[in-house]
């Protein structure tokens, strides 16, 4: 079974797992497959606001599919939600990552 069906089946099971669900957006990202990979984010985010390492890579999806101001506002959101989590070293590569992209 390849990792897509794999992954979609845990969340047929489990429409909330987050691990799954970032793991097939991670999945599609890597296929190429932008659209479906930042629909499986918004999903993510959607129900699991403080996984910050989703915004991060939502964040490099969105600049790969050339919609820079989109990437800009999830680094914004996810330096947000590392700070409520105390992540500071996301919290720093965010910032870098918004501070390249606004230079």
């Amino acid at each position: 079974m390849d990792k897509v069906a794999a992954l979609t089946e845990i969340l047929q099971q489990n429409p909330s797992d987050a691990f799954a669900r970032y793991g097939l957006a991670m999945e599609f990202a890597s296929q190429g497959d932008l659209t479906a990979a930042l629909d499986h984010f918004a999903q993510l985010l959607e129900l699991h606001p403080d996984y910050t390492a989703g915004y991060f890579m939502a964040a490099q999806t969105l600049q790969r599919a050339g919609r820079t101001d989109e990437a800009k506002e999830r680094l914004r959101q996810g330096i947000a939600s590392a700070t409520r989590t105390g992540n500071h070293h996301a919290q720093a590569e965010m910032q870098a990552a918004l501070d390249e992209l606004t230079a």
